[in-house]
């Protein structure tokens, strides 16, 4: 019997359309080893590694009339060489370019009649390095069914452990129309609101998924009764046009700690205060009316530490932990950030005191209903942050800010050391900023995706990250 997809990964494909494209990303500069690191490595190592993550293979069946949710099945004309691509910059590429073209892959959509996902090997970068863009649509990425294929081709040792390739892979036949209308009408039997719940989605499409979504968000509804005003409006939402820029910003985590030892709080909340100050220096750059009180809401998905792990810092050494573990546990938090104030220690406080409000006062979201939501796996936190927003950006937040604590380690790809790693986090309807971060072997990097129409000045933004933690930095005493 084919594997049905569930309700919140169905509704990822009702919800797509050109201007929202479904799928989470990342960018990743590698150095070239001596030893080389060209297409010919890259593709030979997802090769032999796609037996780990077996719905890379697959792709999305539609039953017919939509009797019943669409279903997993395995590509007949599988073709890796479709979804491990190579492309080059013209030599030196210098990191703009790399920016300007990651911008362009993510505002395309994924081709549904395949597997959804695809890889980038991006050469001619200079001083000797290389970059890898990847593609990975929301529903496939359930931390259960598939994981980021970014967890299976690195590695923490520079000399690759090449698995015993498979024996050939056979793909199990494809179900007929007829198998799949007999399957959706014996679904029906045993749960007839789910045909009612799959026609009103076909008829009303993403409007009814969106409500679907709603519904089920059982400790969502709490934050939603919190949220009784509106976020603020402002410049960060409005309508989605068809394409993207990117750009990035870095930190070093020391810096962050410094600040957080000298100021309180946790890294997080550090992270959250650079962005702040950042976001107002980019209001009032733009003639924006900002006041002492002017806010700016933020949807903050982070994980939840159990009590053995209370004691230690958001952003552990996991180097003893599996690649890509943070935790099993997730929260979200609505963070009114305070953009109007120009202090930056006491904007830290004040981000610090609103984190630490929601979660005394349970108007977080519920870890459970969280992990019901997403099928939460560590390295598909950036994922779980944008799922969470998609239905709620009109009214709830205005900028989504997903932050994954990542190893402290180096990691390797087919023999090549990682140098940087950028998320690319998908925007909502409406929604014209995301901003990931991720922590990754002593540095802290910012990934923001933006609108292409409504933010022509997200590099001024990524700067202004820079400069913002700058300032953050000089509030710590020598």
């Amino acid at each position: 019997m084919p594997d049905r997809l569930s309700a919140l990964d169905a509704s990822f494909l009702y919800l797509e359309d050109h201007t929202t494209p479904m799928h989470v990303g990342g960018v990743a500069v590698f150095r070239r080893p001596r030893s080389g690191f060209d297409y010919d490595s890259v593709l030979s190592l997802i090769d032999r590694r796609l037996g780990l993550v077996p719905r890379y293979r697959q792709r999305v069946m539609q039953v017919p009339g939509r009797l019943a949710r669409p279903v997993w099945v395995d590509d007949q004309d599988f073709d890796i060489t479709y979804h491990v691509r190579r492309s080059a910059l013209p030599k030196p590429g210098n990191d703009e370019q790399l920016h300007d073209l990651a911008a362009r892959l993510m505002s395309r959509k994924l081709d549904h009649t395949r597997p959804l996902w695809e890889i980038y090997l991006v050469e001619g970068l200079s001083d000797d390095r290389v970059a890898v863009i990847t593609k990975t649509h929301q529903a496939m990425v359930d931390g259960i069914g598939a994981i980021d294929i970014g967890q299976v081709i690195l590695e923490v040792s520079k000399t690759p452990e090449v698995p015993e390739r498979e024996e050939l892979w056979m793909p199990h036949p494809e179900p007929s129309l007829v198998q799949l209308v007999l399957e959706a009408v014996t679904d029906a039997v045993q749960s007839p609101g789910e045909v009612v719940e799959n026609v009103r989605a076909a008829v009303v499409d993403a409007q009814a998924t969106v409500q679907k979504v709603t519904s089920t968000l059982g400790g969502f509804a709490s934050a939603l009764r919190a949220a009784v005003v509106p976020a603020p409006v402002g410049p960060l939402n409005g309508p989605t046009s068809r394409q993207r820029r990117f750009a990035v910003a870095r930190a070093r985590l020391e810096d962050l700690r410094a600040i957080r030892r000298a100021h309180g709080g946790t890294v997080n909340d550090v992270v959250l205060a650079v962005v702040t100050g950042a976001l107002r220096s980019w209001l009032l750059s733009r003639g924006e009316a900002v006041s002492g009180s002017t806010t700016l809401r933020a949807m903050v998905p982070m994980s939840v530490r159990t009590d053995d792990q209370a004691a230690r810092e958001t952003y552990p050494d996991t180097s003893s932990l599996p690649v890509g573990s943070v935790g099993n546990r997730v929260s979200a938090f609505l963070v009114d950030l305070p953009v109007g104030e120009a202090n930056p220690t006491v904007r830290l406080h004040h981000v610090s005191h609103a984190t630490r409000a929601h979660a005394e006062s349970g108007q977080s979201v519920a870890a459970g209903a969280l992990v019901k939501l997403s099928g939460f796996a560590p390295p598909t936190l950036h994922a779980l942050g944008a799922r969470v927003a998609n239905g709620f950006s009109d009214r709830l937040f205005n900028v989504l800010v997903t932050n994954v604590p990542g190893p402290q380690v180096p990691l390797y790809a087919a023999g090549a050391k990682m140098m940087e790693m950028f998320p690319v986090v998908p925007l909502a309807k409406n929604q014209t900023l995301s901003i990931g971060v991720t922590s990754y072997d002593g540095g802290v990097y910012f990934g923001l995706n933006a609108d292409r129409d409504a933010m022509s000045d997200v590099d001024v933004l990524a700067a202004m990250i820079g400069e913002s933690m700058d300032e953050m930095i000089g509030t710590v005493d020598a």
